[in-house]
């Protein structure tokens, strides 16, 4: 792998927006499958970029290059203006400091408690002593909306809407920049759906975050996205606020607001009108 440059390029911007993730013609294919052909989007600072599409449109991966798990098969994925493609270890080290991932079931270790499962992070990437890690993972628990005493419990003991919490405090330890969210509220009761998506934006607008989130929940993406991006048949088919995509002929804009759910539609542009 060759080595690139870790430190912030000159960063391109989008109008008056700076741009923090910029992706350019990336091709992924799975054996004879092509998942991306061409994919070109950029997220600028500050915003929630919500990405849809049908089941096998690739979301999940595009989110799994955007993190450096995976490497597409052609084209440039930049983050803060560093190329990821042919990247090296050193350099990928460095940038994953500047970014949160919260993994559609929360991925916590079983064999620790939340308050371990925290601070895991700060343990592996800075030189803090033990106390310092523990008190900056009590104060992301905190953050999250957990209660003091949820520091202590294993993941076994958590209810669902818990292990999201916990899981966001720990994608948060490292005070990221930019917070990668893969089906953020996925198997969450509405209720429970709504407290996170109002968490979120709470933090959001806290803490300066720029947010990348996978996800097939419609009230979420009214109220949390800035701009939702459509994949669909390897491409983007289209990109734009909810309000602008539910106006689209579009078909696969449309199939998110057909059936059942274009009541929600309905009522949403209702109370924006």
């Amino acid at each position: 792998m060759s080595t690139a440059a870790t430190d912030d390029e000159a960063m391109p911007r989008s109008g008056e927006r700076e741009v923090v993730i910029s992706l350019r013609g990336v091709r992924t294919v799975f054996g004879d499958r092509v998942i991306h052909n061409g994919i070109d989007l950029d997220v600028c600072r500050g915003e929630v970029l919500a990405l849809v599409g049908g089941s096998g449109s690739g979301k999940s991966t595009l989110l799994r290059e955007m993190i450096m798990l995976n490497e597409p098969d052609g084209g440039s994925v930049k983050l803060f203006g560093t190329e990821l493609v042919g990247i090296s270890e050193a350099g990928a080290n460095h940038l994953r400091r500047r970014l949160g991932v919260l993994f559609q079931q929360g991925a916590l270790f079983s064999g620790l408690t939340v308050l371990q499962n925290v601070g895991f992070p700060l343990r592996e990437h800075t030189d803090l002593d033990d106390a310092m890690i523990d008190a900056l993972a009590r104060l992301k628990i905190a953050q999250a909306g957990l209660q003091p005493e949820a520091a202590t419990l294993y993941p076994s003991e958590l209810s669902g809407g818990m292990i999201k919490r916990a899981a966001l405090a720990r994608a948060m330890a490292l005070d990221p920049e930019i917070l990668f969210l893969d089906e953020p509220t996925s198997g969450l009761d509405p209720t429970s759906a709504g407290q996170f998506d109002q968490l979120l934006l709470k933090l959001k607008d806290m803490l300066g975050l720029t947010v990348l989130m996978v996800t097939h929940d419609l009230d979420s993406l009214w109220d949390v996205a800035d701009r939702v991006a459509v994949l669909g048949d390897g491409k983007l088919q289209g990109i734009g606020s909810m309000r602008e995509l539910s106006e689209s002929t579009q078909p696969h804009i449309r199939e998110y607001f057909e059936g059942p759910r274009a009541r929600n539609v309905q009522e949403r542009k209702w109370e924006t009108a």
